[in-house]
């Protein structure tokens, strides 16, 4: 049988694999499913978040939070859960095992993908449903654009986490490198304070930055706008580039 026809049987297999090892990791699970509907309520039990802020043209803070915590699902997944797994088969001479069979490497790659995106699409989902259940904040007005730069922000995520494994060749330099990127990003994503509530020097560097650009699209089209094709572009050239220094510097070994 050629290889050829085993890499979709194959590929099938180490996504059942992958999967069932995912659901026994309970830490991954809760940083990344549970922890931001978690501090979402948090910080929707301060009652200053609940009322209306004219810093924020009237919305209230915790209206602008909901996509914060979207995208530190997003952070979660991407940055500190994915390089750390895939850095570890690298270090334990997994990936070079796997090169000597009929499985490609590039299946568990993207098994992890998969699963951490799919995690941070749900956890998303989740937030989502809690603000709106819990705060009544209101479910996104575009969302059609939302789901678009959901997707985008994803992407931009996984392609940033992607380049951090493949720098990394330890699982030690996974998790230091995931540590050191993830809270710039999520201080440009708006956890400290929110985008809009930023000084316009500040905030126009942090637009640059794809958790930045992905903060103030999310917020858009939950107001009911499209997202600015400046956000949307800003997510897409960082996905293109990352993902292109991923494939000059990733090394299955």
């Amino acid at each position: 049988m050629s290889t050829a026809a085993l890499s979709p049987r194959a590929t099938t297999a180490v996504l059942r694999a992958e999967a069932r090892l995912f659901r026994r990791e309970p830490a991954t699970l809760f940083w990344v499913v549970l922890f931001p509907t978690l501090l979402l309520g948090i910080l929707g039990a301060i009652p200053s978040f609940r009322e209306a802020n004219d810093d924020l043209d009237g919305l209230r803070t915790i209206d602008v939070y909901v996509p914060v915590v979207v995208l530190l699902a997003l952070i979660m997944a991407g940055i500190q859960g994915m390089p750390a797994v895939v850095a570890g088969y690298r270090e334990h001479g997994v990936l070079r095992r796997m090169s000597t069979t009929p499985i490609p490497p590039s299946a568990l790659l993207g098994a992890q993908m998969g699963l951490h995106g799919a995690a941070a699409l749900g956890s998303a989902l989740f937030s989502l449903a809690a603000g709106r259940l819990v705060f009544d904040v209101a479910l996104p007005r575009q969302a059609f654009g939302y789901g678009l730069a959901l997707l985008l922000s994803v992407a931009a995520a996984l392609a940033l986490g992607t380049l951090a494994t493949a720098l990394a060749r330890t699982t030690k330099a996974a998790n230091a490198i995931g540590t050191s990127v993830t809270f710039p990003m999520m201080f440009c994503a708006g956890l400290w304070l929110p985008v809009q509530a930023m000084p316009d020097v500040l905030a126009r560097i942090v637009e640059l930055t794809p958790f930045g650009a992905a903060s103030l699209a999310l917020g858009q089209a939950a107001g009911g706008d499209w997202p600015g094709w400046s956000h949307l572009g800003v997510l897409t050239l960082w996905t293109v580039v990352l993902t292109a220094a991923s494939v000059r510097w990733f090394r299955w070994e």
